[in-house]
């Protein structure tokens, strides 16, 4: 089922309010021309385009339908309405912010020389981190990747190489969690879907089966166990040279099965390295505006039957083991990325 832009009305949106784009875009002192012209700016500044397959038009008829209510942006517009003018979904009216999301961070020891806006926006997003488990110490990453973003511009790093495990279910924001990490400390990411995907719909296929199959036992019990063996043996052959790897893929079985995680640890730390489980916690709509919108072959059987995939899920879900979680519902871990993104951009040009 193709959704479109168009099919989401304004009244059908909860805490939407259209008017405050109308009261940022007049503040800036924007025509809805101008208003879109800039809009396409940010978006392809962002590279929004290889994220969600499309730079927002930016047609003042558009915007116009956005600040009247008549049209709720889709998320490629609401990811370049926050970077145009700097904000929160909560700020632009797109929603009501969620229990504890206006909150104020604190900022870590740095560099006389890294001083400014782009610090403040990068220990936001990374902030996002929280412990999802009593065990997890969510502090340790945190610096780790802050740590690292800082020592690229001076060199060397004294920790011991880590490998950072992002999981979660399709659409809640793990790859683009991942790659934020990944631009900010320079370490490889290894995600799973274009690492494997040549093999995998080589290998359905040869098995007599649909390419693009995510769903059926032939895919669980005869090629899913290669595919992962694929990635983990990428990501080993990384960490065995000291090179610490940010991993990108669902991890649902592995990442809630204790004994297979602590013998990754366990070979992990057998050669110095540091495992860092992390799961992207998102909500149902969420989801299934991010899976609409990319349009993914192999997402075709979840979205033309997604009361039946969604039956599978539980949204509830933690790994089984001490681990982190970053609160990505409605999008808001994404949002502090893209923000934290301009302002490095910025900085960095």
């Amino acid at each position: 089922m193709k959704m479109t832009e168009g099919q989401r009305v304004g009244k059908e949106r909860t805490g939407w309010r259209p008017d405050r784009l109308r009261e940022q875009r007049e503040a800036h002192g924007l025509t809805l021309e101008r208003a879109g012209e800039r809009l396409r700016e940010v978006a392809e500044q962002a590279k929004l385009k290889g994220i969600l397959k499309g730079i927002p038009a930016g047609n003042p008829q558009t915007l116009w339908q956005h600040e009247q209510g008549e049209v709720y942006p889709g998320p490629h517009y609401r990811r370049a309405y926050c970077l145009l003018y700097r904000a929160t979904e909560p700020d632009l009216g797109f929603r009501n912010a969620l229990p504890g999301e206006e909150t104020t961070f604190k900022l870590t020891p740095m560099d006389d020389r890294v001083t400014g806006a782009h610090v403040l926006a990068v220990e936001r997003a990374i902030h996002r981190i929280a412990p999802g488990s009593v065990e997890a110490d969510h502090f340790a990453l945190q610096q780790r990747i802050i740590d690292a973003w800082k020592r690229r511009h001076t060199g060397g790093d004294p920790h011991r190489p880590v490998l950072i495990l992002v999981g979660g279910y399709a659409g809640s924001g793990k790859t683009e969690l991942a790659r934020f990490f990944v631009q900010l400390t320079g370490w490889p990411l290894l995600d799973k879907d274009p690492l494997t995907r040549p093999l995998v719909e080589r290998l359905l296929v040869a098995l007599g089966g649909d390419p693009n199959d995510r769903h059926t036992e032939l895919y669980r019990e005869r090629v899913r166990s290669v595919e992962y063996d694929c990635l983990m043996q990428s990501a080993m052959a990384n960490i065995k040279c000291g090179i610490s790897t940010v991993l990108s893929a669902p991890f649902i079985a592995e990442m809630t099965d204790p004994e297979w995680m602590q013998r990754l640890s366990n070979r992990a730390a057998s050669m110095g390295v540091d495992v860092f489980p992390v799961w992207v916690q998102c909500d149902e709509e969420s989801m299934r505006e991010y899976i609409t919108f990319r349009s993914a072959a192999r997402d075709a059987w979840k979205l033309a039957r997604w009361d039946e995939y969604m039956a599978t899920i539980d949204l509830d879900l933690r790994p089984a083991v001490p681990h982190l979680v970053v609160d990505n519902r409605l999008g808001t871990a994404v949002s502090l990325a893209d923000q934290a993104r301009q302002a490095m951009g910025a900085m960095y040009a």
